[in-house]
């Protein structure tokens, strides 16, 4: 994926009818279909069917079996509830005639109310970081074929600045938190559900693997395998998606082959944006 118009277009699903809509699969180099893609793409199909003056306030998704990028990606949408002020779908994403994904979002109309928030992490801004591929340029001589794959699968839409240690660097053992300050590449002129789809593809990355932080020097010289079990996220207040956004994650528990992860976005101005909770299986291979 090299620009915005391509990821605009894998996001944009062709409609089949009212409630059925079809994508297609960025071409990932680890071989499975990317977790935020579904995530944009499901949230993409229910926002075709809910009234224009109502906006996503929460999806909440399940990863149910391991996509393939080869096959194209059906959506089926189901009109739950349509409220006063709130409007309820499911949408369910099938591959082969099996369900590989499902989620519920809420939609709710824009309404004045109590206004709060947590304060935004005091740390160093972005102009004063490093991309993480800046981070890992040591890795050419070091590691080239591992360089070489961070760089194939990197997404090239996005620019990412790790305040620590990009998380995919450390070999040292750490508290489970990790800052990330992201946005696009390129200047977007999208509507807020588009932008909301596109924080939904960012939100993919980097959070299972603050779960992986305390136990760095035990699986760092390990092949793993990583994949999303479940996916939530709450969006706060509205946002721009090309203006530096802070990813501030932590992983308050990990067991049984399985890391529990949080985030919270915010922007520049420290406003919390969006709410972000994830659950993935780390697993060694034998």
């Amino acid at each position: 994926m090299i620009n915005l118009r391509e990821l605009i277009d894998l996001l944009s699903l062709e409609k089949i009818k009212d409630y059925n809509f079809i994508g297609q699969n960025y071409q990932t180099t680890w071989g499975r279909v990317f977790g935020g893609q579904v995530l944009g793409q499901a949230l993409y199909a229910a926002y075709q069917t809910v009234p224009k003056d109502r906006i996503v306030h929460s999806m909440h998704g399940y990863f149910i079996l391991a996509g393939d990028i080869n096959v194209p990606i059906n959506y089926q949408v189901d009109d739950i509830r349509d409220g006063k002020s709130f409007t309820t779908r499911r949408v369910v994403a099938f591959q082969n005639g099996k369900a590989i994904f499902n989620m519920a979002a809420s939609f709710q109309l824009n309404q004045d109310g109590v206004n709060h928030q947590k304060s935004m992490p005091n740390v160093l801004t972005p102009d004063l970081l490093l991309t993480d591929l800046q981070q890992a340029i040591p890795l050419k001589d070091i590691d080239p074929n591992r360089y070489n794959r961070l760089i194939k699968s990197h997404p090239q839409i996005f620019e990412f600045r790790p305040v620590e240690k990009a998380t995919f660097l450390q070999t040292r053992n750490s508290l489970p938190k990790a800052h990330v300050w992201f946005k696009t590449k390129e200047k977007v002129n999208v509507s807020i559900p588009f932008q909301h789809q596109l924080l939904a593809f960012a939100s993919d990355y980097s959070l299972l693997l603050t779960a992986t932080l305390p136990h760095r020097e035990k699986l760092f010289e390990k092949k793993i395998f990583y994949a999303s079990l479940d996916h939530a996220i709450w969006f706060h207040r509205e946002f721009k998606i090309d203006d530096w956004l802070l990813y501030s994650m932590e992983s308050p528990s990990a067991s049984n082959s399985r890391g529990f992860t949080n985030g919270s976005i915010f922007n520049q101005q420290g406003e919390m944006i969006a709410s972000v909770t994830q659950e993935g299986l780390i697993r060694s291979h034998k």
